[in-house]
This record gives C-alpha cells, structure tokens and sequence, in this order.
C-alpha cells in the first residue's frame, strides 16, 4: 500500500498540473471504489476550480472552489497517471506520457482547460475518494483522529515520547498507528527503525526518551531520502509520470531476509518475524 512518500510524490506531480487549473471535464466509469463515490461525483467535480493540491497522512488533498475539497486515498493499488498535451510534452525522453485509450480499470478520469488529461486506475478498487467541505476538513472521518505530520512542525522526539509513553504494545505497532503519527506504514517503520538500532518488538513504552529523539529523526531522514527517491515501487505504485520509484533499490532491511545486515562493523544476517499480520524485517544483532 502506498504510504507518505508515494503520497507526496504523487502530490508533487500533480500540484503543477491542477493548481489554478479548472476541470473542464470529469468523468466517472463506475459508481463506487472500496465505498460508493458521492452523489453526482463527475458533475460536482466538472467545472471547479483547483486551489492547493495537499496531503494529509496517506490522503491527497485537492482544493476546489465552491468550497469543497476532493480527498483521494490510493488504496493498494491505486495510482493516478497524468497525460500533458502534446505541446507541453518535451521532445525528447518526456516524463509524462501521451492521452492513451482508457483501461478496464480507469475509473475516475477528469481534464483541464489546459489539456492536461489526470486518471485514477486501481485494479483492486480499494482506493476511495469524497467531496468534503474545506472547512470542516479536519473532522472528516479519515482524517479526524490521524496524528502529527512526521515532515511537520507539529512532530519531534518529545511529541513521539508523549504518544509512546505508557504504550505496552511493539514499537513497530504504535509506529503504524495513524492516531500516533500519520503516513507512516510497514516498509518505513523497518527502516527507520533499523537506522536507530531499536528491535521492531521492542515494548513502546520501555523507550528512552533519548532513543526516541533519534527515531524521530530517523523517520524524518527515511522519509526525506524516499520522497527524493520517489517513493518505494513493489508492485503497483507509479509515479504520475507512469515511472516506477527507486527507492527499493536503497532499503537497507526491508525485503532483504537472509542478507548480512548493512551496518558497518555488524555481523548479523537480516530475519523477517510476523507482527500483526505483517513482516517485520530487522537485524536481530543491532537492533534492541
């Protein structure tokens, strides 16, 4: 599932294609997702205005006059490919792809009096948009109880003691708790882990404060260098160029069960344990 960096890398690729843009066209292929789309979908979207293009957790944020504002979750294998006019297409080894026919699985596809063609694909349908008004935003219910942004202000090694302390669940589990921190999911929480030293089952409550202060960073470092990446690609997730991210490429413990551990100077050999129904990879000689 994609998680913040996918996200906001997604958010990326969109803001210069929607941003001051208005929907000229939008057309819905179904009526639902992973739960019914709203009332009149397509017709509340065709003619609006986009303000920002945001993100809040794993959830895109887009602005619209009126004031609504569209929330877009990816789901597991939702992604959103963006199609630029042939005059704004580079020549040569452009990012964006050209107006392709629609897919069995496009199933939301609107265009800008630019041009610019924005279509959301998910195979699976587990993805899920509303029309929500902006200032009533944060009492949305995917987003009313989701914790500090973790590339925010609002997030720190203190705020991630005060929302540990006491917790006798795993640290990977209150990491993955959206209530805690928002966007992260199992491939970062690995590896933001790993980088500190601290073991996935490790009791949440049982942390110093300052091993959380290097967690914390460790999170912020792991995210930065994904986003940068543009985010993790395992099975569905693109870009919105259609190109696959990289940084699978750079994980250091995730999905790397049986290779030596890549700390300097550690001997161990990277395991995978079960938790919650998902894997948890670590080095069981660093990690503590």
């Amino acid at each position: 599932m994609p998680e913040l960096p996918e996200v906001e890398t997604v958010r990326r690729g969109l803001e210069p294609v929607l941003a001051g843009q208005r929907l000229a066209r939008a057309r819905q292929f179904r009526p639902d997702l992973r739960w019914p789309l709203p009332e009149r979908f397509a017709e509340r979207l065709q003619g609006r205005r986009v303000g920002t293009v945001g993100r809040r957790g794993k959830f895109l944020l887009i602005g619209l006059d009126g004031p609504e504002t569209w929330i877009v979750h990816l789901g597991m294998s939702g992604r959103i490919l963006v199609a630029l006019p042939a005059a704004e297409r580079e020549p040569l080894g452009a990012f964006h792809h050209a107006v392709a026919a629609r897919t069995t699985h496009d199933h939301v596809v609107v265009a800008t009096e630019a041009g610019a063609v924005v279509t959301y694909n998910d195979a699976r349908r587990f993805g899920a948009m509303d029309l929500w008004p902006t200032v009533d935003l944060d009492s949305h219910p995917w987003l009313a109880r989701l914790g500090p942004e973790p590339l925010g202000n609002a997030f720190s090694g203190p705020v991630l003691a005060g929302a540990l302390a006491r917790k006798m669940t795993s640290v990977k589990a209150a990491l993955m708790d959206q209530r805690v921190v928002a966007g992260l999911g199992n491939i970062y929480v690995c590896e933001a882990l790993w980088r500190v030293g601290i073991h996935p089952a490790r009791i949440a409550g049982t942390i110093s404060a300052a091993r959380l202060e290097r967690l914390a960073g460790a999170v912020v470092e792991t995210l930065e260098e994904a986003i940068a990446a543009g985010g993790s690609s395992l099975r569905d997730y693109r870009q919105t160029d259609g190109e696959l991210g990289y940084f699978q490429h750079g994980f250091r413990v995730y999905d790397r069960e049986g290779v030596p551990c890549p700390r300097t100077g550690c001997r161990g050999t990277v395991r995978r344990r079960v938790q919650a129904g998902r894997s948890s990879f670590y080095c069981p000689r660093c990690q503590r």
